[in-house]
């Protein structure tokens, strides 16, 4: 035992047992900074695979809006076409032409009936009243009477000659 107080009465024994006191602080301070560091990259991992697979879903939903948006862009354009077609057809539709000049010559005719002296230039005015009155009927409000009630829309050329009649009736 005396050996054993003369071992730590020497500083070396004492530097020594020192040294190894931090040494033992030391590695205990890395197993745990270890174990902190290990149980770090393990969550760091499971939120990096979490954040792949939220990444890989919204891509896959992305992609499959974006399909459905694309398809849907496609049906709308040959919808547009085919409306497109449809309506250049029903405006050449054959038939139309004609009775449009039909009419615009009944009405110049109609005219021609209560302007009868001069007849080219009363003609030629008449004509051109009849077109500016279809134009105008295939505009608005006269439109949709005219297509609702037919008869109407020959209302106000049918009094007018009635009117005329009348008054070259009562001179005579």
């Amino acid at each position: 035992m005396d050996t054993f107080l003369t071992i730590l009465k020497h500083p070396f024994t004492w530097g020594l047992l020192l040294g190894i006191l931090i040494l033992i602080f030391v590695l205990k301070n890395n197993i745990t900074v270890k174990g902190h560091l290990k149980k770090e990259i393990k969550r760091l991992t499971e939120e990096r695979n979490d954040l792949q697979k939220h990444l890989n879903t919204q891509l896959k939903i992305n992609a499959a809006g974006n399909e459905a948006l694309d398809k849907q862009v496609l049906e709308l354009k040959e919808h547009n076409e085919i409306l497109r077609m449809n309506l250049s057809t029903l405006q050449q539709k054959p038939g139309k032409q004609e009775a449009k000049q039909l009419h615009v010559t009944e009405n110049a005719v109609r005219m021609m009936r209560e302007q009868a002296p001069g007849f080219a230039p009363a003609w030629e005015r008449a004509l051109q009243q009849a077109e500016s009155d279809y134009a105008n009927a295939e505009n608005g409000l006269q439109k949709i009477v005219r297509k609702i009630l037919p008869s109407l829309g020959q209302t106000s050329n049918q009094t007018l000659e009635v009117k005329s009649k009348d008054s070259s009736g009562s001179d005579s």
